[in-house]
């Protein structure tokens, strides 16, 4: 599917993905979710971590720019050209939480983000600079990126590793 660019589409593309992740997982051992090697050292149980730390960061940037500040982005002491050190920040951090643990994070904050789609209407989604914090772009296309294109991200890599099973 394309790149969402509607509420509805949003919404059924982030369900219809973070469902495909749920089904691959269920559908493995611990021992194949924890083995690296799923994206580079990764773990697929690390992937899942990726996307709640993601989770997390848009959400504090929806909560900062909503209430009118200016929120540091991707975080703070990064920039979006040193994303790949911020992932392995956020690697480092969860690499040792049990994958129960990981799951119900990454639960919690994909319904915390469904929760902000659903409250928003097309307009006030995908206007661009809409909202002063979101720059030239979009609330949606942060949400996207977040969401649905980073979940069909996860898919390819899950998938793949799983093949070469």
């Amino acid at each position: 599917m394309a790149r969402p660019n509607t509420r509805k589409d949003l919404i059924d593309l982030s369900r219809t993905n973070y469902e495909k992740i749920l089904k691959m997982v269920d559908e493995v051992t611990v021992d194949v979710l924890s083995e690296a090697g799923a994206c580079e050292h990764w773990s697929i149980k690390d992937i899942l971590a990726h996307l709640h730390g993601w989770h997390l960061m848009y959400l504090r940037w929806y909560e900062e720019g909503m209430a009118g500040e200016k929120p540091e982005m991707p975080a703070s002491g990064y920039t979006w050209a040193n994303t790949p050190a911020l992932n392995a920040e956020i690697y480092a951090r969860y690499k040792d939480e049990a994958l129960g643990e990981i799951l119900i994070l990454l639960d919690e904050t994909h319904h915390k983000v469904m929760k902000i789609i659903e409250n928003h209407s097309d307009e006030e989604l995908f206007t661009k600079k809409k909202y002063t914090w979101t720059g030239t772009t979009s609330l949606g296309s942060y949400t996207v990126s977040a969401m649905s294109s980073h979940y069909d991200w996860a898919i390819k890599q899950i998938k793949t590793f799983l093949k070469s099973k």
